[in-house]
């Protein structure tokens, strides 16, 4: 029996669908090193020049190893036709093939098969191996345009998953054994404007079923969250962090940048959800074209004002076949830096204040044991580090209190 390794980049939509085609693999044996498989699957991400380089990188890596070398992912809509091209890669499976992944494995000869960005798997995932948590897909797509934004044309359209197929996997996972559960997907504020839903009504119908002790989502955009939503807010069930997209934080870059933000009512958004006791995370993009000083300046003052605990920030990466590709007035990429070390610093000093705050009866889940730690995250999704005689992996802790120091929250369990 030949043996496959599954190499993961980018998101948690990547893991979930690294999940999906670990279940299609069926007359393969899958193994946990490249080292000892005959066959690598390369589940890319391209949201960044860094993700593109990172999965090319290490492609080449496996070369002069003998070993078939197939490409999944966003990588292989937006790079596939070119390693492949240059007989880099073995084959190209694109997201609607995962299905059809063990057949194709079996082929002798090249394939290129990139599917369509119309479908939606149906696959129910019953176990993440060696995992915590559960990673549920409930969309697929992103029906934005975004000047920067790569994603709608490697992930297609804005579509829901079956409301029943979602339930049904979280309830047969429950039963396994799960009890945190991260719903993900390209856009998953856009979810059931297919299907007369929304995330809020799935959400609620989530919270009924038995085991389900912890719900975590991911990227929200502001325009996505209304009333319904906001009821929400009060149970325990749903994870006390939220993570709301602004890209940035001065009105005339978020035109630029073709954002659907308001910043002044986000502001609000933001402050109304902080007020609940919430931890807030957002992403922002420096060094985008036409990022002036003047802009800069602006965008820090008004950042400062939001209460953000959590920060994915990164610099503008120029990707082809997009609005802003075609924009001059590029930003140095030393300024660039400058400026994300600046909002780092910031939502670090936030962050030490809001654990300073919330450092009283923690809920932990347990992920993993690092060097004299175990380690896992709170209900605010913050790290904290556990040192404890019994093993603790996979258990959910109450923490009565924490020492909160910059550098991360610590406890000791006897």
């Amino acid at each position: 029996m030949k043996r496959v390794f599954l190499k993961t980049f980018g998101c948690r939509t990547n893991i979930y669908d690294s999940q999906i085609i670990a279940e299609h693999i069926k007359d393969f044996s899958l193994v946990k090193s490249e080292e000892d498989a005959d066959i690598v699957v390369v589940n890319s991400c391209t949201v960044t020049n860094s993700a593109d380089s990172s999965a090319r990188s290490y492609i080449n890596s496996l070369q002069n190893s003998g070993k078939k070398v197939i490409l999944a992912g966003c990588g292989a809509i937006s790079k596939g036709e070119t390693l492949f091209k240059n007989g880099k890669i073995f084959g190209v499976l694109g997201h609607s093939e995962k299905k059809n992944i063990n057949e194709l494995l079996k082929k002798e000869s090249r394939f290129f098969e990139p599917g369509d960005l119309v479908s939606i798997d149906e696959t129910i995932v019953e176990d993440f191996s060696s995992r915590t948590k559960a990673f549920i897909k409930i969309q697929e797509g992103c029906d934005f345009n975004c000047s920067y934004c790569i994603i709608p044309s490697v992930r297609g359209g804005a579509r829901s998953q079956s409301e029943e197929l979602i339930l049904i996997q979280i309830e047969k996972l429950a039963a396994n054994g799960y009890g945190e559960f991260v719903l993900t997907g390209t856009n998953i504020g856009s979810y059931g404007k297919d299907k007369n839903s929304s995330i809020a009504k799935l959400l609620k119908k989530i919270s009924f079923i038995k085991g389900v002790r912890r719900v975590r989502l991911g990227s929200l955009e502001p325009v996505q969250i209304d009333d319904e939503f906001m009821e929400l807010l009060d149970e325990d069930w749903l994870e006390k962090h939220l993570h709301i997209a602004l890209q940035h934080t001065s009105v005339e870059m978020l035109k630029i940048m073709r954002r659907r933000n308001d910043l002044y009512g986000d502001l609000r958004l933001f402050e109304s959800i902080a007020q609940k006791g919430f931890a807030l995370g957002t992403d922002f993009i420096v060094g985008h074209p036409g990022e002036s000083e003047k802009i800069w300046r602006e965008g820090v003052d008004n950042f400062k004002r939001f209460p953000i605990t959590h920060l994915h920030a990164f610099s503008y990466s120029k990707r082809e076949g997009t609005h802003s590709a075609k924009m001059s007035r590029e930003v140095n990429g030393r300024v660039a830096k400058e400026r994300l070390k600046i909002l780092q610093e910031i939502v670090d000093e936030n962050s030490y204040s809001f654990r300073k705050r919330f450092s009283h009866e923690l809920v932990v889940l347990v992920e993993e044991r690092k060097g004299e730690y175990q380690v896992g995250y709170d209900q605010f999704f913050n790290r904290v580090h556990i040192k404890s005689p019994l093993e603790l992996e996979k258990e959910w802790v109450s923490l009565k209190d924490v020492t909160v120091k910059k550098e991360g929250n610590f406890a000791f369990m006897d």
